[in-house]
This record gives C-alpha cells, sequence and structure tokens, in this order.
C-alpha cells in the first residue's frame, strides 16, 4: 500500500512545527483569553498547509526539474573535469609611452 510508505515522519514534523509557530503567534497577538481555540485552529491548518505545500512539493519539483530540464550540471551533480590544452606562449605587453611634454 502507497499511503502506508510514505514519509509520514516529515509531514509530523511539519505539523509539530506549524503548531508551535501558530500557537506562539496566537498567544503573542491575542493572549489566552477569547476564541483562543479557535483562531489556533485556523493559524495552525493555514501554517500546515503552505509549510507542506512548500516542503512537500515546491522544493522537490525545483530539484526534479533543475535535473531534468536544465541537465544535471544545475542540479549540483560533479561535472566531468575540463580538458586541459596547451596555452599559446604569451607575449609581454609594450612598455607605457610616457610623455616628453609633462615632468
Amino acid at each position: 500500500m502507497r499511503l502506508a510508505a510514505y514519509r509520514w515522519r516529515r509531514v509530523g514534523m511539519l505539523a509539530g512545527i506549524s503548531f508551535v509557530l501558530s500557537s506562539s503567534l496566537i498567544l503573542y497577538l491575542f493572549g489566552a483569553g477569547d476564541r483562543f481555540f479557535g483562531r489556533l485552529g485556523a493559524a495552525f491548518f493555514i501554517g500546515f498547509c503552505l509549510l507542506s505545500v512548500t516542503f512537500l512539493a515546491v522544493i522537490p519539483f525545483i530539484g526534479w526539474a533543475t535535473t531534468h530540464w536544465f541537465g544535471k550540471s544545475w542540479s549540483g551533480a560533479a561535472s566531468p573535469a575540463p580538458l586541459r590544452r596547451a596555452s599559446a606562449p604569451t607575449r609581454r605587453p609594450p612598455a607605457p609611452r610616457r610623455s616628453t611634454s609633462l615632468p
């Protein structure tokens, strides 16, 4: 079954981080008074959705797209060493001209 093989540890970490961030935000802005759990539920849901879409869909898609669309060199794969060619002999540049009219 494919659902059992899913990475539930990542989902749990995202849910924990989202819960901590949303509860600290709600406690800071509104305190523990009126409609605390309603606000906490909404903030948790929105934060969890944003984090999960970002870390479980967008970032893996960017990695896949860079590998398949732009080549392996974009994704950070080791590129082969460039071939070394014998360089042409270098010439010395001419000496700078000196002005005869200035001291």
